[in-house]
């Protein structure tokens, strides 16, 4: 009930229809038979929880379309398994297995389904409000009646002291405006979503499966002692241990974990710019998708001027601290570290799961592709002519500089293959070799 209440337009066939059901046959079997044993009540729930999940596809045509059932419904159908097998004593080794002409077949499906999307609202944005305020019905009834003149997906609900909000808006910052008047925010996270439809569609079954690190609670994180005030600080945005020793080695105070796939959240940042402390900090998100989080929370920063530079790539972030002057002024840093982007040009080497076709170019499951900021340049079966290819595709006559940075599942020896390979084909340009260790891609290319 208080599910169905969150949201402002409950939809059959979603979480929602799934939890109702199990719900609906739990008290059914628990007035019929109370004296039933806990194992077999969890068996039928569970065989009831099925069939509904099964049935989420006839209930909203989406679904239907993309051949799947409700994906929430079914995350609920596995905690309830795992229940299920704890109350009868079973343990399980947990393995990921990929049907790969399933997989094939559904990720044609989404594609398609996605290519039709109407995205009316670009912003997904979450956050909390610790109250300060009273929140008692009608007010909730009036906050909710705001979010839907702004938004829609609108998911709003009060508990006790805090108030968990989801809505998709294009006006993120007149959400929070009206937030605050209700107390504080915080886990605040804003993803462009019309960015994330272009790039799904263009990468579509082209990223590997990244491994996510948990992060311990704030309770766990220990305590450190503030830093002593500076002038300027950094804060960058990166995955791979390379690159974080990289943005550490040019200057970067922070590298807060993220990236493509990765994207950190507002509170993420405000919480890196405070454990900078320094009178001016800039923001280096490094990815398109981090930009609009990143001016959130430079918008939100007190105790720091937060200055965002929109660097869209790693190469980018990477020259803008190589640019960077500490003894020349904030302007005129600002000045000097975007004039030095423009003569950047980035590009990433990922492969393909499936078949498919990008700007006029057949790729097969198993190639490797190059991508640009917004076409596929290169493609084929092997990783360095793809990359060298790519490299080309860059680069213009005042090129002098090519940089490879190489992800964790390009060994030493494969990169070092791919350096003399490029020294070869680009005998006139500057080649360097760097340890990325970035997940997704398997090199990140710099032309200048």
């Amino acid at each position: 009930e208080t599910a169905y209440k969150a949201v402002m337009k409950p939809k059959e066939g979603t979480i929602l229809t799934v939890a109702r059901a199990s719900a609906d046959k739990a008290g059914e079997l628990a007035e019929a038979n109370p004296d039933m044993a806990l194992n077999d009540f969890a068996a039928e729930v569970l065989k009831y929880t099925k069939e509904a999940l099964d049935n989420t596809p006839e209930l909203l045509p989406v679904l239907k379309e993309a051949g799947v059932v409700d994906s929430g419904g079914r995350g609920l159908y596995e905690i309830f398994r795992g229940a299920a097998e704890a109350i009868e004593g079973r343990e399980r080794e947990y393995s990921f297995e990929v049907n790969e002409s399933h997989s094939e077949v559904q990720t044609g499906a989404r594609r398609e389904a996605i290519e039709n999307a109407d995205i009316k609202f670009g912003y997904c944005t979450e956050f909390i409000i610790k109250l300060e305020k009273e929140f008692n019905e009608g007010t909730e009834r009036a906050f909710k009646a705001y979010l839907e003149s702004v938004g829609d997906s609108i998911v709003c609900v009060a508990l006790d002291d805090i108030v968990k909000v989801h809505v998709h808006t294009n006006h993120p910052g007149q959400v929070f405006e009206k937030a605050l008047a209700y107390g504080q925010l915080t886990r605040m996270k804003i993803d462009n979503m019309r960015e994330e439809h272009n790039e799904r569609l263009f990468n579509m079954g082209g990223a590997k499966p990244v491994e996510i690190e948990l992060k311990p609670s704030e309770k766990e994180e220990e305590a450190e002692a503030p830093a002593e005030k500076k002038r300027y600080g950094f804060i960058a945005v990166a995955a791979g241990e390379g690159l974080k020793e990289i943005f550490k080695g040019l200057g970067a105070d922070e590298v807060i974990e993220g990236g493509q796939t990765m994207n950190p959240s507002t509170d993420d940042i405000l919480k890196a710019v405070d454990k900078v402390n320094a009178e001016t900090v800039f923001i280096l998100p490094n990815n398109s998708n981090i930009i609009l989080a990143a001016n959130q929370a430079a918008s939100l920063s007190r105790d720091a001027q937060a200055i965002v530079l929109p660097t869209k790539t790693i190469p980018q972030g990477i020259t803008a601290l190589i640019n960077f002057i500490p003894d020349h002024g904030t302007d005129e840093n600002i000045q000097e570290m975007m004039g030095a982007l423009a003569g950047v040009k980035s590009g990433q080497v990922t492969y393909a799961v499936r078949n498919t076709t990008i700007d006029g170019r057949e790729v097969r499951q198993g190639d490797y592709m190059g991508l640009g900021n917004h076409s596929l340049l290169s493609v084929g079966q092997n990783l360095g002519q793809v990359a060298a290819e790519l490299a080309a595709s860059l680069m213009d006559e005042d090129s002098e500089l090519i940089t490879l940075y190489y992800g964790k599942e390009v060994s030493a020896d494969e990169a070092q293959s791919c350096l003399e390979l490029f020294e070869e084909r680009f005998p006139d340009v500057e080649v360097e070799l760097q340890n990325g260790g970035q997940p997704v891609y398997y090199y990140i290319l710099s032309v200048e």
